[in-house]
């Protein structure tokens, strides 16, 4: 058969139902010289959409900080962000969503992203050791909500459990705003030895291709096209986007993969994720300055009759797309073999910059494979902005306006029973936390998950963290609170912040006050990262998280989610010795608040959900006090003169309290601050604060170093065993009651 292109009819109707745009469809016949077939134009259509060439992100992302003493892999140069932390060890660590997927099929979509981004860890030869994620959802009164976090959930656990990793820590939050468009964020974090890790990139003329793992089927096509697009009514047919995982599977991939590695004959290697072969043969070649030639009828198929962009848009699971050196095929097959998965050659690296698929040896696509990435021929866009109404709005709200209630025990015991508060129990409890054996925190909890770097005197902290209320408040100051708040639980738990991940949620950005909520996200990333010294290694950029479009015309932002830049945050333990944890340990400890206080309930659950007032600045916050307050925490918990440490956060300093007491069955005799309202003082959640108890044997040294610190802090009262919570001389509740709300809370509401 001749290799001429194949012939269909493309127009620009063709490229607008595929989700280009009229003059993308001309850039891409001004790149070729010519119309695009039908599969070439699927393949820009992928390529080209949000998901994958961050056309309407990267001149912000740019922006970011990307240097740090510890990094090996800046963002964009591999599969995931790659971070020395020391003894001749790496960690690698990303975070991606699979939002529109779980939208429409919770567990599938869940399951799917689980894997997926476990893949980008052990593609790089990084064994996967801890996994995390960051869950939002509508109403739990919705029958629709319920379905969705069931199958979430189930969907997360099943998968991590039977791949083997453990999941070790995560958030869940609700809120009206996410009822038609959940937020599925996972992480994934794994150790390599430092330079022996492998690179997504393809050179050398002649080095054959292979396609390892799973077979390939029609589930997934155009998933990435989908995650680039609201959601509608019509969103349930898109159906076959949302891919399908087999967790055993891949266990067998990865343990093949580290495998191959050892051998010495892998030339690059990339997961196939969103876009499939597309993506992986571009972005591999277009990195290493080669081109392929791909035969795609030698791609194992789990269908008969598959057309040849359905192949090259496939996203179905478990495979990766691996360039061997010349003459060492064989050594490559043995491992596959061995591990009974699929590795099939599948074509070649060429001298050119070309990118030609073939199908049974008529050539149906010929595409310049730089054309399709960024910083080849992908688009860049400079999208206008505008400050939306209600931001003036939030402005206006003052704490007079709020009649403080008369019964604050009232309000204790709702905010215990809020589901963003609330004990995630029945979340975590179906999630094997303790494989691998490496998770320090199971039973000793702390505010970041703890792991064990075996052969070491290390540990790495991990945590996710993102309060979408305070961004959607004041989407600069909310983001740096994000990466604070990350920073300061790693602190807690004794670690010293080191780099991050970002997840970066958001509606539509033709939406010019949905952009300028990226925009001033981006800027508070910046400053925050920049201050703490957390450089960004890399992420994912989740657009299009709305019901219906807005289009270019703007409009208002009341059908996007909270805009919720997702922070994903490693830090790092020199010592175990060093490790701290959240609980209140023995009575007569002393208990301290260390921070600025301030009267403030400004974006508080307590103002939000008990009063009902939605528009509010965020909370207060300084970005120097913080760091430096930090900073000194760090040194307390060096020199061993604290017991625990826990931040105050969401439900302000009682529920910091409330969870410091009920591990231990204890509790706790305070006195509030008489200048600041008893109300602000308990429930609000002013940035920068920390609850820490203190032994009598080292008080002295405490109050000492904390006074030559000059951060302010004061003497709350102490720990007692008669497990009551006491503010004021008064009785709040007992750590049984306390207890029995926040535990079985969130229960109640997702199984009534």
């Amino acid at each position: 058969m001749s290799a001429t292109l194949e012939q269909v009819k493309v127009t620009v109707e063709t490229a607008k139902e595929l989700g280009l745009l009229p003059e993308e469809f001309e850039k891409i016949k001004e790149i070729l010289g010519r119309t695009p077939n039908f599969t070439e134009l699927s393949i820009y259509s992928v390529m080209w959409s949000e998901h994958c060439s961050y056309k309407n992100s990267i001149v912000w992302l740019k922006k970011l900080p990307k240097d740090g003493p510890h990094m090996l892999a800046k963002a964009g140069e591999e599969n995931a962000g790659l971070v020395d932390i020391g003894d001749g060890l790496a960690c690698a660590f990303k975070i991606e969503s699979h939002n529109h997927p779980s939208a429409l099929e919770p567990y599938q979509g869940a399951a799917t992203g689980v894997g997926g981004i476990n893949r980008d860890i052990f593609t790089m030869g990084a064994r996967p050791i801890a996994q995390l994620n960051s869950l939002r959802f509508g109403n739990l009164k919705s029958d629709r909500t319920k379905w969705l976090i069931k199958g979430v959930v189930k969907g997360i656990g099943d998968y991590g459990n039977a791949f083997g990793v453990p999941t070790v820590g995560g958030e869940v939050f609700f809120d009206d705003c996410y009822n038609t468009n959940p937020l599925v964020n996972a992480m994934s974090a794994g150790i390599v030895k430092v330079g022996e890790t492998v690179s997504a990139i393809s050179y050398g003329e002649g080095n054959p291709v292979f396609i390892v793992g799973s077979a390939t089927g029609k589930d997934g096509i155009h998933g990435a096209a989908f995650a680039s697009k609201d959601i509608t009514e019509d969103s349930a047919n898109d159906l076959p986007a949302v891919q399908v995982g087999d967790p055993f599977q891949e266990k067998l991939l990865l343990e093949a993969t580290l495998e191959v590695i050892k051998t010495g004959a892998v030339v690059g290697m990339q997961d196939m994720g969103a876009a499939g072969i597309a993506c992986s043969t571009s972005e591999m070649s277009a990195k290493g300055k080669h081109g392929m030639i791909i035969h795609l009828d030698k791609v194992p198929a789990r269908q008969e009759g598959m057309k040849p962009y359905e192949f090259l848009l496939s996203e179905s699971q478990e495979r990766m797309l691996i360039v061997v050196k010349k003459g060492r095929e064989e050594e490559v097959k043995k491992v596959f073999e061995k591990w009974d998965l699929n590795c099939s050659q599948i074509g070649e690296v060429t001298k050119s910059d070309r990118l030609k698929f073939y199908m049974h040896g008529q050539l149906v696509a010929d595409v310049p494979a730089a054309s399709l990435v960024l910083g080849g021929g992908a688009p860049v866009y400079h999208r206008e902005y505008t400050e939306p109404a209600y931001f003036a709005e939030t402005k206006k709200f003052n704490i007079n306006q709020v009649k403080e209630p008369i019964d604050l025990k009232e309000v204790a015991k709702f905010l215990l029973a809020h589901p963003n508060i609330a004990s995630k129990k029945w979340v975590y409890e179906q999630y094997d936390s303790m494989v691998g054996t490496v998770n320090m925190s199971t039973n000793f909890p702390s505010d970041a998950a703890l792991i064990n770097i075996k052969g070491t005197n290390k540990a790495i902290a991990l945590t996710i963290d993102c309060n979408s209320r305070y961004i959607h408040a004041d989407p600069e100051t909310g983001c740096a609170i994000a990466v604070a708040e990350a920073a300061r639980n790693i602190v807690c738990s004794g670690g010293l912040p080191s780099a991050i991940t970002n997840c970066l949620n958001f509606g539509n950005p033709y939406n010019p006050e949905v952009y300028w909520q990226f925009v001033g996200a981006i800027k508070g990333m910046g400053k925050a990262c920049t201050k703490f010294k957390t450089p960004v290694t890399g992420g994912n950029v989740s657009f299009y998280n709305q019901s219906s479009s807005v289009g270019k015309a703007g409009g208002n932002v009341s059908n996007a989610v909270f805009p919720t830049p997702t922070i994903g945050m490693l830090g790092i333990l020199p010592n175990k010795k060093s490790a701290t944890t959240l609980a209140f340990k023995n009575a007569g400890d002393k208990i301290y608040l260390i921070g600025e206080r301030v009267e403030d309930i400004n974006c508080s659950e307590y103002l939000y959900s008990y009063h009902g007032v939605k528009l509010s600045p965020a909370p207060y916050f300084d970005l120097d006090k913080e760091y430096d307050m930090q900073q000194i925490l760090i040194k307390v918990i060096e020199k061993g003169l604290i017991q625990s440490a826990h931040d105050v956060s969401e439900g302000g300093v009682f529920i910091a309290l409330a969870e410091a007491a009920m591990p231990n069955k204890l509790g706790f005799d305070i006195l509030t601050d008489s200048e600041i309202r008893q109300d602000a003082f308990l429930f609000g959640e002013s940035q920068g604060r920390v609850i820490v108890s203190v032994s009598k044997k080292h008080d002295d040294a405490f109050v000492d170093m904390m006074v030559k610190s000059k951060i302010p802090f004061i003497v709350l009262g102490e720990v007692t065993k008669k497990g009551k919570f006491v503010i004021d001389d008064e009785t709040y509740m007992t750590v049984e009651e306390a207890t029995n709300i926040y535990d079985n809370a969130l229960e109640k509401l997702i199984t009534e």
